[in-house]
């Protein structure tokens, strides 16, 4: 397929991505309030329903690089939205706690259908050994689902309430996600049908590929804790350093401007280095912004910058470094495989930041950001030397 039919499929996959992001993972940030408030449920369950889906999603990935392996991607999209839909209407109708957990489990198999892995692996069977601009592309388009989606849902909330939101959210699932999946994402060429006939399980590996699929498997894990710790935790940690709440929200507004900017520049390089030196620069962008923080230096801004754009980097390249490392054919098997490991760190590392802040203060939870961060460095130094 021309650079030229490309827009069009990737465009649809980056409102895809915008919405899927929008209404799962980034739906607590500004729902739990008000969940907590209307219904008495305590505040840690209802955030720790995003914990529930991540956990679903991470055992629902490799089914899923299974079937986008052997039947494309339009199909697993599709039922992406459909679940996104039946599970946020659960959500928006829940009597009680335990169904609202219910609807996340439902939520989590669409975040496991439908959000980075999955497209990353559509747009591998798609293009092929071409598809890494394609993977740079959509993270870029996703890189802007908070900006739209927390305001949207703000005023949804403001005016409908969150049930209200969560049905809305459904409806646009319905009416907009379903419909791009299914008319705008191309099926899988017939060239590649045919080597899926030959190869059905499309995720041997040799001894050497195995030792590099155990490290990147390690950088996704360490990558995933210090992603979502950040996430969860970047306000408490930055008042328990003296900054106030304001300004603690202001620098923390930084991080996605960051992303996005990385994210032009790595794009405006045209592919012309290999995707290991991207993973290599993600890493030592993020241990640089968390080694500032840690050491308590007064240049939080420039800190979150750039640990802002080795996070926005740092999307493409686990994106990219399998797609090159392991080829197109068996490439939506194994970033199945690869996002389990994860989608479970993302799932616990709220948690595990919890404890640190709580037993052990601010200085713990910085030290074990920067020692999982430099771990993360290295093991992506030892990929390139050995890639």
């Amino acid at each position: 397929m021309g650079p030229a039919r490309r827009w069009p499929v990737i465009s649809a996959l980056g409102v895809i991505q915008i919405l899927t992001w929008g209404s799962s993972f980034y739906l607590p940030a500004v729902l739990a309030g008000p969940i907590a408030d209307g219904t008495g449920w305590p505040l840690a369950w209802v955030v720790g329903g995003l914990s529930v889906g991540l956990l679903a999603a991470a055992f629902a990935s490799p089914r899923v690089g299974l079937a986008i392996h052997r039947h494309g991607g339009r199909p697993v999209l599709a039922l992406a939205a459909v679940l996104l839909a039946v599970g946020l209407a659960i959500l928006g109708g829940a009597p009680n706690l335990p169904v609202y957990l219910a609807g996340w489990i439902v939520i989590g198999l669409g975040m496991g259908c439908g959000l980075y892995d999955p497209a990353f692996a559509t747009l591998g069977r798609l293009y092929g050994s071409d598809a890494r601009p394609a993977i740079t592309t959509l993270t870029l388009w996703g890189g802007f689902a908070s900006t739209v989606c927390w305001p949207l849902s703000a005023f949804l909330v403001e005016r409908i309430g969150w049930r209200g939101t969560c049905l809305a959210y459904a409806g646009l699932h319905i009416t907009v996600t379903l419909p791009l999946a299914l008319l705008m994402i191309p099926p899988m060429p017939a060239k590649v049908v045919g080597s899926v006939r030959e190869r059905r399980d499309g995720g041997t590996l040799t001894a050497r590929e195995r030792r590099a699929y155990l490290l990147m498997a390690a950088v996704l894990v360490f990558g995933g804790t210090v992603m979502a710790m950040v996430s969860v935790h970047l306000i408490a940690l930055l008042q328990a350093r003296g900054v106030a709440l304001a300004s603690a929200v202001t620098y923390g507004a930084l991080i996605g401007p960051a992303q996005v900017g990385a994210r032009l520049v790595e794009m405006a390089g045209k592919g012309r280095h290999h995707p290991l030196w991207t993973l290599a620069a993600a890493m030592a962008l993020v241990s640089l912004g968390l080694g500032i923080l840690a050491a308590g230096l007064p240049a939080v801004g420039v800190a979150l910058v750039l640990y802002g754009a080795g996070n926005g980097i740092y999307s493409i390249a686990r994106g990219a470094v399998p797609l090159a490392l392991f080829g197109p054919v068996r490439y939506p098997v194994l970033i199945g495989r690869l996002a389990l490991r994860g989608l479970i760190a993302q799932a616990l590392a709220p948690a595990l930041g919890a404890l640190a802040l709580a037993y052990g203060g601010p200085d713990v939870a910085y030290g074990l950001l920067l020692i999982l961060a430099l771990a993360n460095l290295g093991l992506a130094v030892t990929l390139l030397r050995n890639g």
